[in-house]
């Protein structure tokens, strides 16, 4: 059974009115969890790069690192940019078409297939990396994901830096928090090439198991990782950072008014329902009718699961048509 199966079989009647995304569970035993990075470990300088400091406190004039730009130049995202990727975990099908294959030529792709997505603006490739993966079973921590090893996500990096793109790290939490997996992964959000995407349809409570209800976040959730990610990215003096959240349906995000603006920090709202290109439309201005004006719209397609539901792939035309316009493309 393909993981899309899978996942719509396990939560049964509760997909009644509501749109899947094509996040999915997979077996424990395909990632491994590595320890978390030390708070004050640093990331090693590579050309062009700025030198980094911790994110805690204010770095004084004599020591504040130099300022960084985004891969394609610049320190602000939009309106110069139009974010364009593919979403994936290596050697996982179900997690996407960026996981499949030879990565160079996935990229290679992005940066042919995104041509026709640009709208009149610079394309920015994105990578999103699945690096937290939820899971039908507890795992020694009883937190339902586990996180991907230090050496994916240093491949993924590497070749992101090589195709000057964005790496986008995913987050599928299970029982944990978002915040304390994005902290995780500090170590890479202090280059000015790395964001966080979170996925709250998989953000479950206690008591409860992924794949059998839908998850959810809240905006003061939101708000936690945004005032972190807002600090980082102010005391490493690093470009705009992306902070992304996925929403398949109005409900995963409750109160999303309560969401604030952080300096240095891009939100975006990827609207990421599965079906027709009506169903598709009917879900993101839904969505899109709830969220705070300062949040940018994205819009998802899957490449097997919306021809197999909806009949076709939305075109470039449609998507750009949608008001507000999505600045984010992501396909999986």
């Amino acid at each position: 059974m393909s993981t899309h199966r899978f996942v719509r079989s396990a939560l049964g009647a509760l997909a009644a009115g509501m749109l899947l995304t094509g996040c999915s569970l997979v077996p424990p035993t395909a990632l491994t969890s590595s320890g978390p990075p030390s708070a004050s470990s640093t990331p090693p300088a590579r050309p062009g790069s700025a030198t980094t400091v911790p994110p805690s406190g204010t770095p004084s004039p004599a020591t504040a690192p130099a300022a960084s730009e985004l891969p394609r130049g610049g320190r602000e995202l939009f309106p110069r940019y139009r974010l364009f990727g593919y979403a994936g975990y290596p050697g996982a099908p179900g997690q996407g078409r960026l996981g499949t294959g030879d990565l160079e030529a996935r990229m290679n792709e992005i940066e042919q297939r995104g041509r026709a997505w640009r709208g009149g603006r610079e394309l920015l490739p994105v990578m999103e990396l699945i690096a937290v993966t939820v899971h039908g079973s507890p795992g020694a921590d009883g937190m339902y994901r586990t996180r991907a090893p230090e050496s994916v996500i240093k491949r993924w990096h590497d070749v992101a830096t090589e195709h000057r793109a964005l790496l986008l790290l995913n987050i599928q939490p299970g029982r944990a928090r978002f915040i304390d997996e994005v902290k995780h992964f500090e170590k890479w959000l202090k280059y000015p090439d790395v964001g966080v995407a979170l996925d709250p349809e998989w953000a479950v409570g206690k008591g409860q198991v992924p794949g059998r209800v839908f998850g959810s976040t809240a905006g003061k959730d939101l708000n936690d990782v945004a005032t972190y990610l807002s600090g980082l990215t102010t005391a490493n003096n690093l470009p705009e950072k992306v902070m992304l959240f996925h929403q398949l349906h109005v409900s995963i995000v409750k109160q999303p008014k309560d969401l604030k603006q952080q300096p240095g920090l891009v939100y975006i709202n990827a609207v990421d329902g599965i079906g027709s290109p009506g169903a598709k439309v009917a879900t993101f201005r839904a969505v899109m009718r709830t969220r705070p004006s300062f949040v940018h719209a994205g819009f998802k397609l899957f490449f097997t699961e919306d021809v197999a539901t909806g009949k076709r792939l939305m075109t470039a035309a449609e998507v750009l048509g949608l008001k507000p316009q999505p600045e984010y493309i992501l396909f999986e």
